[in-house]
This record gives structure tokens, sequence and C-alpha cells, in this order.
């Protein structure tokens, strides 16, 4: 875009700068040619009169020079004629002319003293005039001048007239040269650079072919390059087809998932169908930054896990659009391609008003069913006017997925969480074909916690019309059966897990969602060098400390953040020895602060960071250090690699991905997770040293005992959890999922 703009910007400027030089030609040659005309006119008429003037003056007869001077002073473009004595006095003139004239006239007296012609252009009556001026000679001198005065004002009429035309022509020009080159050169260059880099894309995302010629070349200036470009991109596709031949032999023999696995893995299970994904919270969001705009990743488990998917399948996400900088960054169909470094998949954004986010998203999803699912002593509110807005919003987001898979034959749709718990109904009454998954993130209750939700069996409903739902963990699963059990009449099948209701069945499993894992067990000196110094850190935060501790949370009240900090506090209290050598580091990102219990909760954190601190700090250390703000994966992944040991405190939590994030992060081999029984990864990630986090004196305690376990005992447990999320990474998780949801019978019976 910017080198069209310079390239249209300099065929202006080189067209007007030849279109003024022409035009200052033009103007001037038809100056010239104009006031030439003009005096060769004038000296005509002077020589005709000046016979006849001559005598008239030498015997003083004012009356017939006046009576000449009328007769001959109303021609075509001639103002007038004055007959001047020999001192520049007029002696008769045009009747309108005379008062305008000075006296002495000085282009007669110039004319009489050098006894010769002279033409000049003066300003009368605010018109252009032209004066020539002519000696009346006689035998020892001159007896006076006469001179004729000429309406020049239509020389500039023309030559203003030339100014416009060359005007007019310049603009018909400029327009008809800069369309023609912009044509030539998006035929000639532009166009076949676009066809090639479209054809090596299709290559890189693995849908071009190898033996398919690259673009139809036009013309021989590209010609070069693109052959060269053609034969990179053939022996590049050739490799890759190589190693996908291989990948594709390994799949049922290699345990470990990969990206390259997993691609190949959905290129068989999807067999070219597109993947719609559909969520509240967008991956990437757009802000403004001054007269520019930046992307920025927004926190959450979910974004973490679906991003890496959504990158091998190439599918649609469709997200509420947030950021004040969202609008601006998407074309007339409200999508993007994303991510902005490396387009990968579509992201197209759904607009909710802010009436809508404060009844959908704050009121009934937040402060309704996410206290109802997390079971953590804070009562859930309810209101009609927010479950009016969420069920219209649930309708806003079906509308634009059924547009967008109208041209798909069962479509494969799979929805994020709690917000959108209404929409697998909204879809499948419209296209019972396609086949849906909604998959939830966070925990579900016992029917009888969530039996106090008002709208229990519309949500049950909605859900339902999913043809697979997907929980963390078998318990969540079996709360949810048994929750359809008391509030539907449906049929359970305990043996299949699974619901029937009205003919429609829907599957309800356990998918127990991870990260992704890029590190190796055994790393080289060039990756040691690379960890960042732990000094350099507690110099950063201005603690200093031989052990250190990293808790990473979005602040919400079910993640047990103050119970955290008492357990730190405690820890303390039974062993002062490690005052001044223990420091703890909460990297929190607020969220949700206009909600009350929310606001409320980041003063009681604020409050128990400064009681513990002023408690315990001492000059140069101090046991908690709080960095509210957003931080970025990078950031957060500096603190894991250093931390001695990260504690995973949720008072309730679906799965909780920190703790899987830090292991991940941990390729040295070292550190201890404390993590609570209340988190779904509790189940998996065993070597963890397991809490309860109500218990405050047991917390203290694992601490303890995390600080002074024996190198053995913790390179030990943490290779077992490195093994154990390695092999259970985010492409086995989206490996499951998708591979169960495309072998689901549709509607009509067809695999």
């Amino acid at each position: 875009m910017k080198i069209t703009i310079r390239l249209i910007i300099s065929l202006l400027f080189v067209i007007a700068l030849v279109a003024v030089i022409f035009s200052f030609y033009q103007v001037s040659s038809e100056k010239a040619r104009l006031t030439g005309e003009l005096e060769r006119r004038a000296l005509i008429l002077a020589e005709s009169l000046q016979e006849s003037v001559i005598p008239l003056v030498q015997s003083n007869s004012t009356a017939r020079l006046n009576r000449l001077v009328e007769r001959f002073g109303n021609r075509e473009r001639l103002k007038g004629i004055a007959i001047f004595d020999s001192q520049g006095n007029v002696l008769a003139s045009t009747l309108d002319l005379k008062p305008k004239i000075q006296q002495p006239f000085p282009e007669a007296v110039g004319s009489i003293a050098e006894k010769s012609r002279t033409g000049s252009f003066a300003d009368i009556d605010g018109k252009e005039t032209y004066i020539y001026t002519l000696p009346l000679p006689e035998e020892d001198g001159a007896t006076g001048a006469m001179a004729l005065f000429h309406d020049a004002s239509y020389i500039d009429v023309r030559l203003k007239g030339i100014w416009k035309d060359n005007l007019f022509r310049f603009l018909i020009l400029s327009v008809s040269i800069v369309a023609i080159t912009l044509v030539v050169v998006r035929w000639s260059i532009t166009g076949p650079i676009a066809q090639v880099a479209e054809w090596m894309r299709e290559l890189r995302v693995g849908k071009g072919k190898i033996n398919q010629p690259a673009i139809s070349i036009r013309g021989d200036v590209l010609a070069p390059l693109v052959s060269e470009v053609a034969q990179m991109a053939r022996s590049l596709a050739a490799a890759r087809a190589s190693a996908e031949e291989k990948a594709r032999s390994w799949i049922h023999v290699e345990n470990l998932w990969t990206p390259q696995r997993l691609k190949e893995h959905m290129r068989m299970e999807l067999k070219d169908k597109k993947l719609f994904l559909v969520s509240n919270r967008e991956p990437y969001m757009h802000v403004k930054d001054g007269h520019e705009f930046k992307y920025i990743v927004p926190a959450g488990g979910l974004v973490t896990a679906l991003d890496p998917v959504m990158r091998i399948c190439d599918g649609i996400w469709f997200a509420h659009g947030g950021g004040d900088g969202d609008r601006e960054t998407v074309d007339t169909h409200d999508k993007l391609r994303v991510p902005p470094e490396d387009p990968s998949y579509t992201l197209k954004r759904i607009w909710i008003t802010k009436e809508e986010e404060a009844g959908y998203y704050y009121g009934f999803s937040n402060e309704g069913i996410w206290p109802l699912c997390h079971i953590t002593h804070t009562r859930p509110v309810f209101r009609l006017e927010d479950w009016v807005w969420y069920q219209k919003v649930n309708e806003k987001f079906s509308k634009a997925v059924l547009e967008e898979i109208a041209g798909e034959e069962s479509p494969l749709i799979l929805i994020q969480d709690y917000h959108l718990a209404l929409l697998p109904l909204l879809v499948k009454k419209k296209r019972p074909d396609a086949r849906v998954a909604l998959f939830w993130h966070i925990p579900w209750p016992n029917p009888e916690a969530f039996g106090i939700c008002p709208w229990q069996q519309e949500i049950l409903m909605g859900m339902l019309g999913a043809d697979l739902i997907g929980f963390h963990i078998q318990f969540h699963c079996n709360n949810f059966l048994d929750t359809v059990d008391r509030f539907l009449e449906s049929k359970v099948d305990w043996e299949q897990f699974s619901v029937t209701r009205e003919g429609h069945t829907t599957q309800v499993k356990p998918f127990p969602i991870s990260v992704r894992f890029d590190g190796v067990d055994d790393r080289s000196a060039a990756d040691l060098d690379n960890t960042p110094a732990r000094s350099e850190i507690l110099k950063e935060i201005g603690s200093d400390a031989r052990y250190m501790g990293i808790g990473v949370d979005r602040i919400d009240y079910t993640k047990g953040i103050p119970e955290r900090f008492r357990a730190i506090e405690r820890f303390l209290e039974k062993h002062p020895e490690f005052i001044g050598q223990f420091t703890f580091i909460e990297l929190g990102a607020p969220s949700r602060t206009h909600i009350k219990r929310y606001h409320d909760l980041m003063a009681e954190v604020e409050e128990t960071v400064d009681r513990v601190n002023w408690k315990f700090q001492v000059k140069g250390w101090k046991p908690i250090v709080f960095l509210k703000a957003h931080h970025s994966h990078d950031a957060i992944n500096r603190y894991y690699k250093i931390a001695d040991i990260c504690m995973v405190t949720s008072l309730h939590d679906g799965m909780n991905l920190v703790a899987k994030e830090f292991i991940a992060s941990r390729d040295d081999g070292d550190g201890v997770l404390i993590l609570s029984q209340f988190a779904g990864a509790s189940r998996e990630l065993r070597d963890a040293i397991i809490i309860n986090p109500y218990d405050i004196e047991g917390m203290a305690d694992a601490i303890h005992l995390s600080l002074t376990m024996e190198p053995q005992e913790r390179t030990g447990r943490m290779g077992r959890m490195r093994v154990a999320v390695r092999e259970n990474n985010i492409y086995r998780w989206a490996g499951d999922l998708i591979t169960t949801l495309a072998r689901l019978r549709s509607a009509d019976g067809a695999e």
C-alpha cells in the first residue's frame, strides 16, 4: 500500500511539473504574440492619423482635433485617442478618457523628448490598457505627441483561459496515467507477486500441490524471480511431503503428540472440513496506541490452550470483539487473519453493546453461573434482566455461526464454556446436520448446588443440543449427568455416559485440557546460559532472597490467593529461619474489577500483602511481592524457570493450566509444585505436593517441605510430572476432542 501511494505521488509530481513548465511556456508565447499583434494594430492606426493630426496641431485647431479623435476613438478595443502639445499637456482627447490622463502625460513627455515611439501597459478604470505613444514631428523637433489607448484586458482573459484549460488537461492526464500505470503494475508486477505469495502460503499450510504451476507469467519482468521461487517452493513442498509421510507412519506407533502429528491426524479425521470454534474471549485483541493499533493476547487458559490448535486447523474462531481497536482492524465482514505475525486462521468478531455485555457477561455469566459452578461460598446472583441479555447474546452468536456454515456440509462446531450454554441448541435447531461439541472449562457442581439457578432447565436443554459435552475430569461428568437426571425428563445411560432426549443423544466425556510442551529433558550449555539469573529478577522486584516462590493468577475469588498469603505468613511464623531467605512473587492479573465481589477481593489481597510485609520485612527484603498487571507469557516464563516452588491454591478449579505451564517450563528438571486438591490438575499431577487450600497449617507445612526437599526427590517428582504433561499435552487434548466429535453420527445417521 505504501509503495502504491509513493508511486502515485511520484507520478502526480512529475506530471504536475511538466504541466506547469509547458503552461508557463505557452502563456509566455501567447502573451508575446498578443502584445505584438496589439502593437502592430496601434502602429497602423497611429500612422494613418499622424498626417491628419500634425497640421491641426500646428494650426492649434482644437475643435477639429476633438472631432477627429471622437470619430476614431470608438473602434473595437480602442478606448480612445489623445493629442498632446510639446509639453505633454492634452490638446484633445476622447471625451471619457480626458479625466483619467495625468498632465503632463509622462508617456507623451518621454516620446517627445526621445523622438521615438513607446508602448506600455497601465491600469485604467481597473482594466489593463495598452498605451501606444508616438511624437508628432516638425522640422526642428516635435510639435507634440499622440497616444492611442487600447483595451488589453482580453490578453489576461486569454492567458487565464490557457491556465484553466491546462489544469483541466492535467487532471484528466493525471487520472489516466495513474490508472493506466497502476493497472500495468498490478497486471505485470504486483499481481504475479501476490499470486506467488498465495501459492507459497498454500504450500506452507499444506494446501498447495507440488506439481501445480505457480502462476501464468505475464511478460518477462518477473520471470527469473518466479522461476526461482517456484523451484524453491517445489523443493520445500517435496521435503515437507516426505516429512509428512514419515509423520503419518508414526501416528499409530508414536505416543508423543506434536503439532505435526495433530495436523496429520486432523487431515485424516476432518477430510478438509473446517473447524468452527466459538468462545466469548478472543485470542487476539487490538488496542489503540496513539494513532496506531497493537494487538495483545488476553490472559486466560482458554486462549493458551486453543490458539495452537486453531493455528493447525486453519478454521474460523468466533469471539466477542472487546478491544478499542478491534473494529478498525477487521474487514467488511468483521474478519481478520491471525496471528498477525503469521496468519494461520480466521478470527470473526461479534459486536455486543455495553448494555449486552453488562447483562450477559458481567451479570448472568460471572455473577450467576461462575459462582454457581465454583463452590467457593460466594452467593450467585440471578437477575431476570441478565438472563434476557444472556439469551439475546447467545442468539447473536448463533446468527453469526449459521451465516458462516451456510455453505458447509455437516460442519464441525466447537463451542467453549459457560458464556454460550444456549448456543448448541440454537445451532442444532437450524442445522441438525451440524456436529456440535461444547467444552465446559469450569467445574460442574452437584445437583443440589445447581438447583439454585432459576433457569436450570433452559440451560441444560441448551447444552444438550450438543452432540458432545466435554468436561476436564470424570467427576464433573458424573455431576452433570446427575443434574440432568434430577431436573430433565430424559434417559441417562451411565454405561455409555450419554443423555437421550427427544430423539437426540448427547455424549458426556472427560477431556483433560493441557498446554504445549516444547521443552526437552536435557539442555545444552547454551540453553543454560539463557536462563534468567535469579539475582537479576530479585533486583528488579527490590527483594533479595535465597529461595523464591511464584504464583500466577487472574485475581479471582476461586484462586485462594488470600489463603495462600496467610499460609506464607504462618510458614514464616513457624520457621523464622526463612525470614529474609524466602520471597514469594505473585503475578496477578486484575479481572472484572467493577463487579463488587472482585473489587472487594482486590482490596483484600492488597491489604493482606501489606499486613504480611509489614509484619516480617527487613531492609532489602520482603516476604511477598505483588506485581499487579497483565503479564505476557514470556514475562511469566522468566519467573517459572527460576522459582523453587509454584503455588496453585485454587478453592475450586476445572483444571488450572498454571500448574502445567510451570512444569512445562522447567526443562532443568527442578522445582516443586504445591497444588490444590480441588483443582482438576491434581488428578493427573500426583507428584505435586497436594494440599487443602482451606488448611492454612497444612499449606505452611507444604511450603517448608518443598523448600527442604532433597534434590533427588525434587528432580524425580518433576521428571514424572513432566512426562505426564508432555504425553498429555494440548495436542493430545485437541486430537481426542475433535476426533470424538468428527466420528459422531450426524442427525441423519451418517458417519
